[in-house]
């Protein structure tokens, strides 16, 4: 009798344990689920090209002072110092 018992719940501790692993399953893989993880990501990788943009305006910007200070471009070439 003991061993039958024992049995029975070890089934029914196993039996709930797998329905709520496929319950959690089921929950991830439903469309809204899945939308709003896809959201998500594409709103992650929105910011991140948006934080790419803004480094590579940033270095263009000084890549081009120091192009134009070597090139005389900056209104210093032919300036004279004032005596």
């Amino acid at each position: 009798m003991i061993r039958r018992l024992f049995w029975l719940s070890l089934g029914v501790t196993i039996g709930a344990l797998v329905v709520r692993k496929l319950n959690r399953i089921a929950e991830r893989i439903r469309p809204s689920s899945l939308a709003a993880s896809v959201a998500a990501g594409v709103e992650d990788i929105a910011e991140s090209v948006g934080d790419f943009a803004t480094d590579v305006r940033a270095a263009m910007q000084q890549r081009e002072a120091v192009l134009r200070t070597g090139a005389g471009l900056d209104g210093e070439l032919g300036r004279q110092e004032p005596r």
